[in-house]
């Protein structure tokens, strides 16, 4: 009886697979629940790095002594002090709705619906621009190049979000990028099918290294089966339609 490749066992999830909670700090990063109507300033006491997460995290503490941790921006240092609302400056880290942004303006953290506490453009390193100011909404530019239009009560974060680059640092060790890709629930080392042994895998076994048969499998293939090219249009090389 063969046994079940790595995908399916990950599919099943549980704890093996799941992200480690050990290094979190326990909360998603996000703005702190203000109404509109509400002004607030708070300031950096600390930044901190919360494991799985390559954009360091700025501890803002208010005047009511609430605490909250947002997303930091390239600049931020411990002491600055931060505006919440709708009468923030145009300041690097504040946070304003995104109609009382200019068009043109560099803004991370963004707010897809209003109220989630910003749920696009959180990687490290990213931005967008205010684009333009209409009836529909108020349209950006993402970091892939594509547009969007957000409801004009949305909240940003003037600047654009630190840790870039962290992705072009070479680990040196196989344990480091374990133990990066571990954080983050992600699947390392992935070893290649033809390498596996005939029982764990369908492409394994055999004196030599190679598929065996053909690598493009059924949409409706059974799931112990259901590996390598799935449903693929085309494979392998290019043809050259000849010229009549």
């Amino acid at each position: 009886m063969g046994k079940r490749p790595l995908v399916r066992r990950r599919g099943r999830g549980g704890n093996q697979f799941r992200a480690t909670s050990v290094g979190k700090v326990g909360s998603k990063a996000n703005y702190p629940r203000f109404s509109l109507s509400e002004q607030h300033d708070g300031t950096v006491i600390d930044l901190v790095h919360e494991r799985g997460r390559d954009v360091p995290l700025a501890k803002i503490r208010f005047e009511d002594g609430s605490v909250s941790y947002v997303p930091a921006v390239l600049g931020t240092k411990v002491g600055d002090v931060l505006q919440f609302g709708l009468k923030s400056g145009i300041g690097q880290g504040n946070v304003i709705s995104v109609q009382n942004i200019p068009d043109g303006t560099v803004v991370c953290n963004v707010e897809k619906h209003f109220g989630d506490g910003g749920a696009i453009v959180k990687s490290a390193g990213t931005n967008a621009t205010i684009f333009s100011h209409g009836d529909e909404g108020v349209t950006i530019k993402l970091p892939s190049g594509k547009f969007t239009t957000l409801n004009p009560k949305n909240r940003a974060m003037i600047g654009t979000l630190a840790g870039g680059g962290v992705g072009e640092r070479p680990f040196m060790s196989a344990g480091n990028k374990w133990r990066n890709y571990r954080a983050k629930g992600k699947k390392y080392p992935i070893v290649r099918g033809v390498a596996q042994a005939a029982y764990v895998h369908p492409h394994g076994g055999g004196r030599h290294q190679h598929v065996g048969q053909s690598s493009t499998v059924s949409r409706d293939a059974p799931p112990g089966a259901k590996v390598g090219s799935i449903a693929a249009r085309k494979t392998g090389r290019a043809r050259i339609k000849e010229r009549k």
